[in-house]
């Protein structure tokens, strides 16, 4: 009988300790989440292509370092982004699950994660790699948490035009942590990604539509309708074309990146005609029909990471 008891206790504790397991994994999760890796991702990624294209050499620890920095400062603002929009994002059902709005993790918590993230990775970026890298990772920090997600996201359908300067800068804070310095190829690819960006979350906007409208949030759709965002995406797509195309222009990459941006630029236009074809509802109150928009937002993606890649490889290459 001894035993029976001593192995149902065991089994108790057992299930109690594999619970807590699943807890802080769950917990864990969640705190991940504050930080947006799929944002980060890409973040990430166009930082770490403007390091490696850069002249120069970095020790690779040094490297590592400034590519972390950015991931962290990254992710500091996706932290304290979802402190400042939780309360749009509990009226979204695209966001009423994070953290914060599910109840999973404190708002106080959270800006005080992203805080300490903001300033930890701007000072070991100023200090482990160069003053001017450390000071465009804060100015990039900055920018989006004051311009653009408490400035100009609920008060104009302009925000992710001026707003997506913020995410245009990693790809310079990379060149800088190498050379030290800006350049007119860290600008060509600021602007590249600046330009990207309308085209890339107005397509978004466009298939989360009613999401934005729930939550008050002036984006373009909701403001001037699907028409005139299917035509604002049309325009920065066509000025985005000659834009990616710069840097074989000027002479820094070679055919191996004129053939790959160019291959993607037609699949970008390609995906933006049928948006632009898409004829839904000119009020934007009801978009019927949301797959090329969805369509064009997953291309745009991948077209990024396609172009700096292969300026990558073209760089390395050559």
């Amino acid at each position: 009988m001894t035993s029976v008891i001593d192995s149902g206790q065991a089994l108790e504790h057992a299930g109690a300790g594999a619970s807590t397991s699943l807890t802080r994994e769950a917990e864990l999760r969640d705190w991940i989440a504050l930080l947006k890796p799929r944002v980060m991702t890409l973040v990430v990624f166009t930082g770490l292509i403007g390091l490696l294209v850069a002249p120069g050499h970095l020790h690779p620890v040094l490297a590592f370092t400034a590519v972390l920095c950015i991931a962290v400062g990254a992710g500091a603002c996706g932290a304290i982004n979802m402190w400042y929009d939780r309360d749009i994002d509990a009226l979204m059902r695209r966001t009423r699950n994070r953290p914060i709005p599910a109840g999973r993790i404190a708002p106080g918590e959270a800006l005080g994660f992203g805080v300490t993230l903001a300033v930890a990775s701007v000072i070991i970026m100023g200090l482990a790699v160069n003053p001017t890298a450390g000071a465009l990772l804060a100015l990039s920090i900055g920018f989006y948490v004051f311009v653009y997600t408490m400035w100009l996201k609920r008060r104009t359908p302009q925000n992710i035009v001026i707003g997506g300067a913020a995410g245009a800068f990693p790809a310079v804070v990379g060149w800088a942590a190498v050379t030290g310095s800006v350049d007119l190829l860290p600008l060509i690819l600021f602007a590249i990604v600046f330009f990207w960006t309308p085209p890339h979350f107005w397509s978004l906007a466009l298939w989360a539509n009613d999401d934005y409208r729930r939550a008050n949030v002036p984006m373009l759709p909701v403001v001037a309708g699907a028409k005139e965002t299917r035509r604002q995406i049309v325009l920065y797509s066509l000025l985005l074309v000659p834009l990616s195309l710069a840097p074989w222009a000027i002479g820094f990459a070679g055919t191996v990146y004129a053939l790959a941006a160019a291959i993607m630029d037609a699949g970008f236009l390609l995906s933006v005609w049928r948006v632009a074809r898409d004829r839904q509802d000119a009020a934007g109150v009801s978009l019927t029909n949301d797959a090329p928009a969805r369509a064009a937002f997953k291309y745009s993606i991948v077209y990024l990471f396609v172009l700096f890649a292969a300026l990558a490889v073209d760089r390395l290459a050559g």
